[in-house]
């Protein structure tokens, strides 16, 4: 894979007022399945973001999933096995991470998964501190 995108890329890209909506945006329009990818818990997580923002109107769980579907049209998600998921809690134990970061860890490992050249994000502090091999392949948009 050419590129994976983190879930702050993606709400920014449907987001038409975020300040990185352009340039999340501008990646992701020119993204295929054939090299671009996000984690399949992405989805999950950018709809319970999105449905819960407090905006007026609401952004509607059926809207939402026009935005996913938008985003299967586009990016091959990445799921991670019961083996992925015990290797991935046991590293992030072993290296004292705790909290929310966990589900970074797992996003990163479903970058590493599809062999991601560049991994977009706009979370950079936080995934170079969960991994720092990975830092010269992450980018901002």
């Amino acid at each position: 894979m050419k590129a994976f995108f983190d879930t702050s890329v993606l709400v920014a890209v449907f987001r038409g007022d975020h300040e990185h909506h352009e340039r999340s945006l501008r990646v992701f329009a020119s993204s295929t399945t054939k090299d671009t990818a996000c984690s399949l818990h992405t989805l999950a997580e950018l709809f319970a973001v999105l449905t819960a923002l407090p905006v007026k109107p609401p952004i509607s769980p059926e809207h939402v999933m026009l935005f996913v579907d938008e985003i299967r049209a586009r990016l091959t998600p990445i799921s991670l096995d019961s083996q992925d998921y015990y290797q991935t809690l046991g590293a992030a134990a072993e290296r004292g991470l705790f909290d929310g970061r966990i589900y970074d860890a797992l996003l990163l490992r479903c970058a590493r998964k599809c062999h991601a050249q560049t991994i977009y994000t706009w979370n950079l502090r936080h995934f170079k501190a969960i991994a720092p091999d990975l830092a010269t392949r992450l980018r901002m948009p």
